[in-house]
């Protein structure tokens, strides 16, 4: 039996991921690495911690990586995070869930001051049992530990929960604590790669989810 849900937010409530990408492919290019940005996109979903080492040697990131994090964080807040839009229907949803008596939390990479613009942007915030950013662990995704603070926040049992995300990484990270993942893919990933990385239902969007939430996992279907 379900009682819980945990919804990852860039790219699964916010639409975002774009956004990040830009933040992070100019901040390469202003630290004089000119990297392709499809394969910067393709790796949103992860943190500075994880996303960086894929680009940088062990010796830059020692060198310059947090320089280089905090140039992309500040750009990304000043210039995009204002701008950004949540999906259609995210509340909608989220009363829904509430509504059959499940215990909703976000689990993001994303820094405790970005998600409580998030959370204002998608009305979500009077709905909340628990939150977690990476403000709260050492290690982002795919690792699992921001879901593991997830569950211990919300104080429910790994097969009681179940995850909501965009990318790979985050059904990579919840299935590494048992977790089922339902994937959305108005993040931008492939259906073929959520499903490879282990989510057991694919929907467009937070409104697609909605409208089939009958049907849907989180329901028992």
């Amino acid at each position: 039996m379900r009682r819980g849900v945990i919804f990852d937010i860039d790219g699964t409530l916010i639409d975002s991921v774009d956004a990040h990408a830009h933040a992070w492919h100019r901040a390469f290019a202003h630290f004089g690495y000119d990297i392709d940005f499809a394969a910067v996109r393709a790796q949103i979903g992860k943190g500075g911690d994880q996303l960086m080492p894929v680009f940088l040697s062990d010796d830059e990131l020692e060198r310059f990586g947090k320089q280089l994090d905090d140039f992309r964080a500040d750009l990304f807040k000043r210039e995009y995070l204002p701008g950004l839009q949540a999906f259609p229907q995210v509340r909608g949803l989220f009363e829904r869930v509430a509504a059959e008596g499940l215990k909703i939390a976000l689990a993001s990479s994303a820094k405790g001051d970005e998600l409580e613009t998030y959370k204002q942007k998608a009305h979500i915030g009077d709905l909340l049992s628990a939150e977690t950013s990476s403000d709260d662990v050492e290690r982002s995704k795919p690792h699992p530990d921001i879901f593991a603070a997830a569950l211990e926040k919300i104080g429910l049992p790994e097969p009681e929960v179940m995850v909501v995300g965009d990318s790979p990484y985050d059904a990579d990270a919840a299935g590494k604590l048992g977790l089922v993942t339902i994937g959305l893919l108005c993040g931008g990933f492939a259906e073929a790669d959520l499903r490879r990385a282990g989510c057991v239902a694919i929907y467009e969007d937070p409104a697609d989810l909605l409208a089939h939430y009958r049907d849907s996992p989180l329901a028992g279907g």
